[in-house]
C-alpha cells in the first residue's frame, strides 16, 4: 500500500502472551505506531515456548511483537504511573488483556482514561468478558472453545479434539481489530472514543448461530453425524494408501459428479443425498482413497474441479506453490539464528503483497513520551 491505512494512529499495548499482541501487530502491519508496554520483568511470553513447553527462552515473543517498539514501565511505581499517563493521554488506541478489575487496581479505570483522553479507543480483551459469573475466571484457548461449544463439535467420535492453531486466541485478536477499526471510524465522525469489551469466548460463540439454530430445529450437530462434522462422504478427511491424508469438500452436486467421474465411480453420483451419517458411502470412498498414494491422488484430482486438497504437513506449507505465490511466509529479520518464520498480514492491497515487518525494538519510555508529546 502506498500510504498505510493507519499512519498516524498511536497504539498503546498493555497486553501479553498471544491474543492482544497479535491484534496490535495487525494494526502495526497497517501502519499504526504500536508501543508495547511491559513490566520490568517483561512479558511472560519471552520465557515460554508454547510449542515445546520450554520455560527458558522463546522466539515467539519477538515474532508476535515484530513491527512494534517495546518500553518497560512499572505501572505500580510513581514514575511508571507518570509515564503511562503521558502516553495514554496521547494515544489513539489502548489495548489491554487483564482480567476485569486490574486496570482499576492500577489506578486507570476506563472512566479515568476517558477523562484523560476523550478520543481514546480502549479495547479490553479478556477470556469471558467484563460481566457475567465467569468474568474473573482464569482460562486459555482450550477453555474458551469449550465454553462456546466449538470443542464439543470438533474431531471424530470419542473425546473432542483440540484445534491448532488456537481458535479462540486468534478469533479474539481479530475481533478486537474489527472493533478497534470500527471505533476509529466512529470517532472520525463524532470525535468520541469508545470502551470495547471483547471476550475470546464470545468471539468463538459468534460463529455458532448455525449450530444453535440446528439445535432449535431438532437436529443438533454432533461429531461424525452431520454434513460438516464427518457424517457426509463428500465432505471429510480420508487416508491414502501411504498413510497420508487428503481433504474432500464436494458439497455441490457438480463437484461430487466431477469427483466420482474422476475416480471412475459414476455409480456413486446418485448416492450423494443418502441420509446422514453416510456410513456405508464413507466406507466406499475411504476404500477408493486407500488404493493410491497421496502423490498419485494429487496427480489424478489436483486439476479436477471437485474441491480436493492434500492435507499438508507443516513442513510442506511454506514451499507449497500457492503459499509461495501469495508471499506471506518469510524469515523474520533479526531472528535468523532462531530460524524464526513470520507470516505477514493476510491480505494484499492494490495488487501489492504485505510489507515485511521490522524487528521489534526496545526503547526507553522517556523517548516515546517526548516523541508523542512533540518535544
Amino acid at each position: 500500500m502506498s500510504q498505510p491505512f493507519l499512519t498516524g494512529i498511536r497504539v498503546l499495548d498493555l497486553s501479553q502472551f498471544l491474543p492482544g499482541p497479535f491484534a496490535t501487530q495487525m494494526l502495526a502491519d497497517m501502519g499504526a505506531d504500536v508501543v508495547k508496554v511491559e513490566p520490568p520483568k517483561g512479558d511472560p511470553m519471552r520465557a515460554l515456548d508454547p510449542v515445546t513447553n520450554d520455560r527458558g527462552a522463546s522466539p515467539y515473543h519477538a515474532l508476535v511483537n515484530a513491527g512494534k517498539r517495546v518500553v518497560m514501565i512499572d505501572l505500580k511505581s510513581d514514575d511508571g504511573q507518570r509515564d503511562f499517563t503521558a502516553l495514554v493521554s496521547q494515544a489513539d488506541v489502548l489495548m489491554e488483556s487483564y482480567r476485569p478489575g486490574v486496570m482499576e487496581r492500577l489506578g486507570f479505570p476506563h472512566e479515568k482514561l476517558r477523562e484523560l483522553n476523550p478520543g481514546l479507543v480502549h479495547c479490553a480483551l479478556s477470556g469471558y468478558g467484563q460481566n457475567g459469573p465467569m468474568r474473573l475466571t482464569g482460562g486459555h484457548d482450550i477453555n474458551y472453545v469449550a465454553a462456546a461449544g466449538q470443542l464439543g463439535l470438533t474431531g471424530p467420535g470419542g473425546k473432542p479434539h483440540m484445534a491448532y492453531p488456537m481458535v479462540a486466541d486468534y478469533a479474539g485478536a481479530m475481533q478486537s481489530v474489527v472493533a478497534i477499526l470500527g471505533a476509529l471510524v466512529g470517532r472520525g465522525r463524532s470525535g468520541q472514543g469508545a470502551y470495547l469489551d471483547v471476550a475470546m469466548a464470545d468471539s468463538v460463540l459468534a460463529w455458532q448461530s448455525q449450530a444453535l439454530t440446528a439445535l432449535k430445529r431438532g437436529s443438533p450437530p454432533a461429531r461424525d453425524m452431520n454434513m460438516l462434522t464427518g457424517g457426509a462422504a463428500f465432505y471429510g478427511v480420508y487416508e491414502t494408501g501411504d498413510g497420508r491424508f487428503i481433504s474432500l469438500g464436494a458439497i455441490e452436486t457438480v463437484f461430487w459428479e466431477n469427483f466420482c467421474n474422476a475416480v471412475d465411480r459414476p455409480d456413486l453420483i446418485s448416492r450423494q443425498g443418502e441420509p446422514l451419517p453416510q456410513t456405508a458411502l464413507i466406507g466406499d470412498v475411504a476404500a477408493i482413497f486407500k488404493t493410491r498414494t497421496r502423490a498419485e491422488w494429487d496427480e489424478i484430482l489436483g486439476d479436477v474441479d471437485c474441491c480436493y486438497h492434500p492435507v499438508l504437513d507443516i513442513d510442506e506449507v511454506e514451499v507449497h506453490p500457492q503459499n509461495a505465490a501469495r508471499g506471506l511466509v518469510e524469515a523474520q529479520p533479526g531472528l535468523e539464528n532462531d530460524h524464526a518464520i513470520s507470516v505477514l498480514l493476510p491480505f494484499w492491497i492494490d495488487d501489492q503483497p504485505p510489507r515485511p515487518r521490522k524487528p521489534m525494538s526496545e526503547v526507553p519510555a522517556g523517548d516515546v513520551v517526548a516523541e508523542w508529546r512533540g518535544e
